[in-house]
């Protein structure tokens, strides 16, 4: 049986980071901060579904608290309650049996961590086609965060690298209590006097993830690239052994990937 919101996990692009940019009228460092901060940078968890987080204080305003008493875990007007990684699906999962469309509101989704409830500033007519859009891709991922940052105001301070505006503006008033500007700040500066993480590389850590191998951290940084577990794919599969991370290899390792899914 398919698991629920299991897509193809299509990886960033390009194309993506460009029209996100562009978008914004932001360079590629900005983004990647925002992306870095909010997920480490990777919008999939291993079984290909969106990384999620489910905010139980979202739930219970939107669901006029009817289930506090029976299920404080999912629905409470204080924030957390938070298991991480694939178990925040079996919150996510609880909710939804309670109201289906108030859980996906409930819930921030993959690369920038959108909360369903901000469909609208996503771009998106209702939660439904924003969580379809981010299952398929991180490409949709990334343009429903950068719409909502223009829908919020918060381009011109991330264009002006004002972290703490931008902070709180995308994090809430809340932003100091988990530095999240100045991880904002260390991270844009990693970027900015460093090398970008490089895309090819990234979909090729993350399609072996996906394949059941383990490259390491799905960031794109060539120093870790994904040498040991591309060398077991290429054996099983049949694939000539060589160590180059290029989009010919992401092709090869994305049909392997696709092909499994």
């Amino acid at each position: 049986m398919p698991i629920a919101f299991q897509g193809e996990g299509q990886v960033l692009d390009a194309d993506g980071v460009a029209a996100a940019c562009d978008m914004l009228g932001v360079r590629a460092a900005e983004l990647w901060a925002v992306l870095t901060v909010e997920t480490r940078g990777c919008g999939y968890l291993a079984d290909r579904r969106p990384l999620i987080l489910f905010e139980r204080h979202y739930f219970s305003r939107l669901t006029k608290r009817r289930f506090d008493a029976k299920s404080p875990d999912i629905s409470n007007p204080q924030w957390g309650g938070y298991v991480g990684g694939a178990r925040e699906y079996d919150r996510l999962a609880r909710a939804i049996k309670l109201d289906r469309a108030a859980a996906l509101r409930s819930a921030s989704w993959g690369l920038g961590q959108v909360m369903g409830d901000n469909f609208k500033a996503a771009g998106f007519v209702d939660v439904e086609p924003l969580v379809s859009a981010f299952v398929a891709s991180e490409n949709a991922q990334l343009a429903g965060m950068a719409c909502f940052i223009g829908a919020i105001g918060a381009a011109a301070h991330l264009r002006a690298h004002n972290w703490p505006a931008f902070a709180a503006a995308y994090n809430g008033p809340a932003y100091a209590q988990n530095s999240y500007d100045e991880r904002l700040r260390a991270a844009h500066q990693k970027y900015v006097t460093g090398a970008l993480p490089d895309l090819a590389v990234r979909g090729i850590q993350a399609y072996l993830v996906y394949l059941g191998y383990n490259p390491g951290p799905v960031d794109g940084v060539v120093g870790r690239s994904p040498g040991p577990a591309l060398r077991m794919l290429q054996e099983k599969e049949g694939l000539p052994i060589r160590e180059a991370f290029d989009a010919d290899m992401l092709k090869a390792v994305r049909e392997r990937a696709v092909r499994g899914a």
